[in-house]
């Protein structure tokens, strides 16, 4: 019942507003797009030369997923984790907050959940929530798309990303 609500509301509500998009920012060794940022990963394919075969920095970095999650969040004003990425959303909910936060022309940081289950995992026993997407602003969290559509909807949404949108604005 509630995917439905949620579907009804983002096709009535969501579908006649237009997408925002911010400028498109290089920074060496992130993968920015149209102001976010987001980790992908390549299939390990078993022909491709070593040269060209992706590689693990997490493996290598002496981290723990749990640290990665919490730089994530502390280093990102606004960090989704979702099944997708913002560009390509692989579930309504994913794609329903990102559209939300699109809406804010706010910098967009996301991990695709779907792509690692331990990092599924970590954020899970991080946030102490169990479904995706979960949302994180200046830090804290949100949490899933509903919520976000709910914050926007009351205007709360506009109030906790007002000095993150400012501060795009004076970069």
């Amino acid at each position: 019942m509630m995917a439905k609500s949620l579907s009804n509301l983002l096709f009535k509500g969501l579908a006649g507003l237009p997408a925002t998009r911010t400028s498109r920012i290089v920074v060496p060794g992130l993968n920015y797009q149209h102001g976010m940022r987001y980790s992908t990963t390549v299939p390990n394919e078993p022909d491709t030369h070593d040269d060209f075969k992706p590689t693990n920095k997490l493996e290598n970095s002496g981290l723990s997923l749990r640290d990665v999650v919490e730089q994530d969040v502390r280093q990102n004003p606004v960090m989704i984790y979702m099944k997708g990425v913002p560009d390509v959303p692989q579930c309504g909910f994913s794609a329903l907050a990102v559209r939300v936060l699109k809406l804010y022309n706010v910098p967009l940081s996301a991990r695709n959940i779907l792509e690692d289950a331990e990092l599924k995992s970590a954020v899970k026993s991080f946030s102490h929530w169990p479904t995706f997407p979960q949302i994180f602003i200046k830090g804290e969290f949100i949490g899933g798309s509903d919520i976000i559509l709910n914050l926007h909807q009351s205007g709360e949404l506009k109030e906790k990303l007002n000095d993150i949108a400012a501060n795009q604005k004076t970069e």
